[in-house]
C-alpha cells in the first residue's frame, strides 16, 4: 500500500511536488478531465488530489472515477471525503466503495455547512471522520490545516489544538489551505511543531489568474492579501493576459521561497488548469 506518509518518507530531502483538481459540475465535461490528466501525469507528480464531488452522492461516483483514472497513470491519487452531512452507515459505503476501486488514500474534511441542508449527527468534525476511517480501513489518511485558522476557530491557537486532535485521531499528513504571505506559513509551521504535530505538511500555493475568482476563495477560506499582492491585482485585473504573468509570477516566488526554506511539500491548486500547473512546474523543475 502507497501512503502519501510513506511518499515522503521515500522523498529524502527533496520536496513532494503534488496537484488539485476538482470533478466538473457536468457529466457532459468528465470526459475533458482526460486531456488535464494527460498534462498533469506527465509533469510527474507525487500524487494528485480530488475534490469531493459535486452533489456528494454515498457513491461519489466522479470523485472515485478520476481518482482511479489517476492511479491508472502511475500516479498516487487522494480522493477527498466530507462527513457533515452524511451517516456512518453512508461513510462506510464511501470507504468500501473507494477500497474497491483500488484508491488508496483519502482526505478527510467535515464539509462546508449549507443552510438548505441539515447536517446529520454522526459527525460534527473532522477528527469524527478520521477516527471513524482509522477504526474501519487501512486507508491513508490526510487532512486539511488552516495557516491562518478556520473561519470558523476562536483563534489560531484554538484552530491548531482541533489540528493536533486529527492527527492524533490517526492523520498522518495534512494539506494546507491557501496563503499568499510565506511568513503566515512559517509561524504556522512553529506553532505547529510546538503543540506537537510532526507530520508532513503540504503548503497550498493558489496562482491568481482572476481577480473576482481569488477574492471569492480568500472570503469562503479567510486567507488574508498582503499589500504587494493588492497592488497586482489592482494593477493588471483588467487585463487577464498581464494579470495571468503576474500571477504566475508571484506564485513561482513563493514556491521558491518555500522550497529554500526546507518546506516538505507543494501542493499546487491547479483549477483544471493544466497551463497553471505547466507554467509553476516548468519555471521549478530544477528545484526538485
Amino acid at each position: 500500500m502507497s501512503t502519501i506518509a510513506s511518499i515522503f518518507e521515500n522523498k529524502s530531502r527533496k520536496p513532494v511536488i503534488s496537484f488539485e483538481i476538482f470533478p466538473p459540475k457536468r457529466d457532459e465535461l468528465l470526459k475533458n478531465i482526460d486531456a488535464t490528466l494527460a498534462v498533469l501525469a506527465g509533469m510527474h507528480p507525487d500524487f494528485i488530489s480530488v475534490t469531493f464531488g459535486a452533489g456528494g452522492s454515498v457513491t461519489n461516483s466522479a470523485t472515485v472515477e478520476i481518482a482511479r483514472k489517476i492511479k491508472k497513470l502511475g500516479i498516487e491519487s487522494v480522493a477527498h471525503l466530507t462527513c457533515l452531512n452524511y451517516s456512518k452507515t453512508e461513510i462506510l459505503t464511501m470507504i468500501r466503495n473507494l477500497e474497491e476501486n483500488g484508491i488508496e488514500n483519502i482526505l478527510a474534511l467535515r464539509g462546508d455547512r449549507n443552510p438548505n441542508t441539515a447536517p446529520k449527527n454522526d459527525f460534527a468534525h473532522a477528527c469524527d471522520l478520521i477516527s471513524f476511517v482509522r477504526e474501519n480501513s487501512t486507508l491513508g489518511i490526510s487532512a486539511a490545516c488552516y495557516p491562518e485558522g478556520h473561519p470558523e476557530a476562536e483563534s489560531l491557537d484554538d484552530d491548531i489544538r482541533r489540528l493536533k486532535e486529527k492527527v492524533d485521531a490517526g492523520a498522518t499528513h495534512l494539506i494546507s489551505q491557501l496563503f499568499f504571505d510565506n511568513d503566515i506559513f512559517y509561524r504556522f509551521l512553529d506553532k505547529a511543531g510546538n503543540a506537537g504535530i510532526h507530520v508532513p505538511v503540504d503548503a497550498g500555493i493558489m496562482p491568481v489568474v482572476n481577480k473576482a475568482q481569488i477574492e471569492r476563495m480568500i472570503t469562503l477560506c479567510g486567507a488574508s492579501l498582503p499589500g504587494k499582492f493588492r497592488k497586482i491585482l489592482n494593477r493588471y485585473e483588467n487585463d487577464r493576459e498581464a494579470l495571468f504573468d503576474a500571477g504566475m509570477a508571484y506564485a513561482v516566488s513563493q514556491i521558491i521561497d518555500l522550497i529554500a526554506s526546507g518546506v516538505e511539500g507543494i501542493h499546487i491548486y491547479t483549477m483544471n488548469n493544466p497551463k497553471i500547473a505547466d507554467r509553476l512546474t516548468s519555471a521549478i523543475k530544477n528545484l526538485f
